[in-house]
């Protein structure tokens, strides 16, 4: 049994990335990079890793910088849902 009495649930990721690819109907490829030191030598090292998101409006652009949210598994690959779009491309 469990022995928390709220039902409060863990706060979700939220990222921000630029679109890559508007692949299909409602969906969207986002690249997130980050920097990051290297836990033994600490020279910064940039990676980046590719999202596939939900975009229920389909308002995302290629190049567009968007902000994205953890979200259920809406798809095999669909993990993330869009938040809003920060800055469109030009």
């Amino acid at each position: 049994m469990s022995t928390n009495t709220t039902t409060e649930r863990a706060d979700r990721k939220v990222r921000q990335g630029v679109v890559v690819s508007v692949s299909g109907d409602k969906t969207c490829v986002v690249r997130v990079t980050e920097r990051k030191p290297h836990p033994v030598y600490r020279k910064m090292i940039t990676s980046s890793k590719k999202f596939h998101v939900h975009d229920e409006a389909n308002s995302c652009g290629l190049g567009d910088r968007v902000r994205i949210m953890e979200t259920r598994p809406l798809s095999k690959m669909k993990r993330w849902r869009l938040l809003e779009i920060v800055e469109k491309a030009k």
